[in-house]
């Protein structure tokens, strides 16, 4: 590789320090690489471009792999949040990680992705929306739980009360899905999470499926006349609005994100240092 766009978020590296770092680290190593502003409302990626390199948090990461998706690019997250379990780069080992780019040193990881549409009690369907992470549907305004149906591959499979429930994929599976408790997964496996947020019951799990499933989670009513709604959201995003017998469609997608691994531990070694 030799030509790089570098997306950094001037919240977190701010005035693009970071960014003019590894763009001078590159350019000393004979590569091309452009900085951008994920602030910006516009990604400009210059055609030709190998990599993104994309400096921030796994958030960051994650609204990056979204407006860049149609590009098809691999990914690789240079860490300046907390956790950081997509971005594998701490920002001490700059350097090093450039030079074993430049080397072609690293392994590409296809991470599956989630396609979700809104339909409403009607039938009129929103456009599809796309996420690595998660799918959420999630109470609103005051504090009350929701009722919902799940249907999985259009067959009855529970009714829940809770505040909401996450649909999730393994690379999602240790962001809010592990914070409710769900299971984590290695995140080159294929399949999908349900995993309900503080259910209203003694004995709810969360529930593993097939990536070929087809999940639909309709929007109850109340049984007070107070107004019900949840909102949903992809990768931390907002995604719309759930009304009474609003419906979710949540599915496998053939589209991918490709991240770049440069290390050579395998998941289980990097599970037991993130969760120290």
């Amino acid at each position: 590789m030799k030509k790089f766009c570098i997306i950094s978020n001037s919240i977190k590296d701010q005035a693009l320090r970071v960014a003019t770092r590894v763009q001078g680290c590159l350019q000393t190593l004979g590569a091309e690489a452009k900085v951008c502003d994920l602030v910006d409302d516009k990604i400009d990626v210059p055609q030709g471009t190998e990599a993104l390199l994309v400096i921030g948090g796994d958030g960051t990461l994650l609204s990056v792999a979204k407006k860049t998706m149609s590009l098809g690019l691999p990914l690789l997250g240079i860490n300046l949040g907390a956790i950081g379990y997509l971005t594998e780069v701490e920002v001490s080992d700059i350097e090093d990680a450039m030079k074993r780019l430049l080397a072609d040193d690293f392994a590409i990881e296809e991470r599956m992705m989630l396609a979700g549409r809104l339909g409403e009690a009607g039938g009129k369907s929103a456009e599809t929306q796309y996420a690595l992470n998660d799918v959420v549907i999630s109470r609103r305004g005051d504090i009350q739980v929701i009722s919902y149906r799940v249907y999985v591959n259009n067959k009855f499979l529970t009714e829940q009360r809770a505040d909401g429930i996450i649909v999730s994929t393994p690379t999602g599976s240790t962001g809010y899905n592990l914070s409710a408790g769900g299971p984590i997964v290695k995140p080159d496996a294929k399949l999908i999470l349900l995993t309900p947020v503080c259910p209203h019951t003694l004995n709810t799990r969360s529930i593993i499926l097939s990536a070929e499933d087809v999940v639909q989670i309709e929007l109850l009513p109340t049984y007070r006349q107070k107004k019900v709604e949840a909102g949903v959201f992809f990768d931390g995003a907002s995604g719309g609005i759930l009304g009474p017998e609003d419906v979710v469609v949540v599915s496998g997608t053939k589209k991918v994100t490709r991240v770049i691994k440069l290390s050579h531990d395998g998941f289980l070694e990097v599970l037991q240092h993130k969760l120290q």
